[in-house]
């Protein structure tokens, strides 16, 4: 798209000026900014950086959630032709001093109080951080620290700068192109130091009109903008989708009322990772389990039913008239409150995407009549590589390359990719440049994967963490972490997993219960518990555990390359993997060898044979408090089976 985000958005301002833009829900009342009076906080904003000192080139950190302001920032900065780079506002305020400092951030505008204290806190390690300004001011009012100001009173000054030089922000704007850089996006950083991805206003809006052609989306769009703005998943479909299509998004009042927020808006354009979807259907797996005898039998026909036709009905296949007629009966008593309960009942197109779904997931959206497809992309590719077309959708793969996307696999297995979104480069580090890029312009995309016969790619694991068992009845055979762990975590009862295995004979895992999930089916069996630590080593709950442990070695014995990769021992961990404890990225990936080191006892625990360990663990409250978690962990064996053309010892 030969153009740029600042250029679309006086597009839409000159041709719909007072049609919606964005909606913010402010004191349970959806607040509305049209089209033109966004151009015009852009241009007043810009000229308020502008008279500031932000030059082009310069980089602007922005933190908070989706705000309209915020999203009007990042247009500022893009306006004079400096990069905006959004970073994770749940990050703990030592997360932002190595990109502060590494893009060389002096201007930062956040979304209220919590977001300036950490700033404030890491000021002296970040020494060319000048300005700060806030959005929201409560809690704010007498805080007094050199170059903090309100986005208020940016704007004042922005239109008096704009008063004595009308036409400078204007000026700027048109010299803007599209090959300048637009935006810095920072990996999630699994195994070190976030890497800051570099994209120009082509690369992004390139992708982004792809999958609008793809999926043929309009600016009658709706979208629910909730996830972190900082993930440039989010990013592409709230912000460069949103400028390209012209639809409008709708901004959450908080995290705690996206479910509320969601059923009010009924977007039409929907994304979610696995997580998401595993916890609606959680949420109403314990409603149904708490509903009367009636309702329940209702509900398990129907969905006896749907499971049965209603994957076919939404791939486009051949439907008997019989089951046609239940199937719509069952709409009207089941599907239709079900997606209007969920917030899903206007949803035309929804997608998952970072992590596999499980099956039985993926068909239940599917079954109900949501049109759940999955994508694959990353953040070097500005998202968009693959995606599954209507009537495709299939949960073993992540769709077919799109327009402008040619792939390979290379002789060891790793997908290559040429697009039209590469990366720029990685920001101040051309040796990881040179690693993920080829001579010959292909980006070395770390998924092992291969095209099936239909043209799907179907991903197996992050190629550097596909290893070999060493020794046992399985040496030499592959063990494919993220392949079990992700089977693991496709039940309702289980919400993280790690798995080890490369270079050991037997494979064998940590597990993090769902304490909601769990904690209802303990309560429905007068099982009394004094918190997440004390119900994850229930006998009861490893019993529960263990029988899904159990089904997933079965599963992985029907197939010959994985079967080694059955789990033989596994204790359920006495807390849950947090960002903040460093466990996990603010993406929700697990840092494997971090929690392999941190948690050494445990492993030389499942290894040597041991019943049960003594573990004590440093941890961070929500609060920002340190303090310590104890306990005796249980350790459980599980029966494996024997592989489909091996025996298993």
């Amino acid at each position: 798209m030969d153009t740029t985000f600042v250029r679309l958005l006086l597009l839409h301002a000159a041709a719909r000026p007072q049609d919606p833009a964005l909606r913010e829900k402010e004191y349970g009342i959806w607040q509305t900014t049209s089209w033109g009076a966004l151009a015009e906080r852009v241009r007043l904003l810009a000229a308020g950086l502008a008279a500031a000192g932000l030059q082009r080139g310069q980089h602007l950190a922005v933190i908070g959630d989706n705000r309209p302001r915020l999203y009007a920032t990042m247009l500022a900065a893009q306006a004079l032709g400096a990069v905006p780079v959004p970073l994770y506002q749940d990050a703990a305020a030592a997360e932002f001093v190595f990109p502060l400092v590494n893009a060389e951030i002096g201007f930062a505008v956040v979304e209220d109080q919590e977001q300036v204290d950490k700033l404030l806190e890491i000021r002296t390690q970040c020494p060319q951080l000048a300005r700060i300004w806030f959005d929201d001011p409560r809690g704010l009012r007498r805080y007094e620290a050199p170059g903090l100001a309100s986005l208020d009173q940016l704007l004042a000054e922005g239109a008096d700068f704009h008063t004595g030089q009308p036409t400078f922000v204007d000026a700027q704007i048109a010299l803007g192109q599209p090959d300048d850089v637009a935006a810095m996006f920072f990996t999630s950083g699994t195994t070190g130091q976030p890497k800051g991805v570099v994209h120009s206003h082509r690369t992004l809006l390139d992708r982004a009109a792809a999958g609008q052609a793809f999926d043929r989306l309009t600016e009658h769009e709706e979208v629910l903008a909730y996830l972190p703005p900082a993930w440039i998943g989010q990013n592409i479909f709230s912000y460069a989708q949103w400028l390209a299509c012209g639809y409008v998004v709708n901004c959450p009042e908080s995290a705690a009322t996206v479910s509320i927020d969601l059923k009010e808006i009924g977007p039409t354009y929907y994304f979610a990772p696995p997580r998401i979807f595993e916890a609606m259907l959680t949420t109403v797996t314990i409603r149904m389990e708490d509903a009367s005898a009636i309702k329940r039998g209702l509900y398990q026909h129907f969905m006896a039913l749907a499971r049965r036709v209603g994957t076919a009905l939404m791939d486009g296949q051949p439907v008997g008239a019989l089951d046609r007629l239940r199937y719509a009966l069952g709409n009207v008593l089941i599907y239709g409150p079900l997606r209007n309960t969920l917030g899903l009942s206007r949803v035309r197109v929804a997608y998952t995407a970072g992590e596999a779904i499980g099956p039985d997931l993926f068909a239940f959206y599917r079954a109900i009549g949501i049109n759940l497809k999955q994508l694959y992309g990353s953040t070097e590719t500005a998202v968009f590589v693959c995606l599954q077309p209507d009537h495709e959708a299939r949960s073993d793969t992540v769709g077919v390359p799109i327009a402008g996307v040619e792939l390979k696999v290379s002789e060891q297995g790793e997908v290559l990719i040429k697009s039209p979104g590469l990366l720029r480069g990685y920001y101040k580090n051309p040796a990881a440049t040179a690693e993920v890029m080829t001579a010959d312009g292909w980006y070395r995309s770390g998924d092992a994967g291969f095209l099936d016969a239909g043209g799907h790619l179907k991903i197996i694991d992050r190629a550097k963490d596909v290893g070999r068992l060493a020794g046992g009845a399985f040496d030499g055979a592959m063990f494919a972490p993220k392949y079990v762990e992700n089977k693991l975590k496709f039940f309702p009862h289980i919400k993280e997993a790690v798995a080890f295995g490369d270079g050991r004979d037997r494979v064998c895992a940590f597990i993090n219960i769902d304490f909601e999930a769990v904690g209802n089916w303990a309560e429905r069996r007068n099982l009394a518990y004094a918190g997440y630590t004390d119900l994850a080593q229930k006998p009861e709950v490893y019993a529960l555990i263990q029988d899904c442990v159990q089904q997933v070695n079965a599963d992985l014995a029907r197939d010959e390359l994985l079967a080694g990769s059955q789990i033989h021992r596994f204790l359920v961990l006495h807390k849950e993997l947090d960002a903040d404890d460093g466990e996990m990225t603010r993406t929700r990936k697990v840092k494997r060898s971090f929690i392999a080191s941190k948690y050494a006892p445990l492993v030389d625990a499942l290894y040597g044979g041991l019943k049960q360990q003594y573990i004590e663990t440093a941890v961070t409250f929500e609060d920002g408090r340190s303090g310590r978690i104890a306990a005796t962990l249980q350790i459980a064996d599980t029966q494996t089976y024997p592989a489909a053309s091996r025996k298993a010892a």
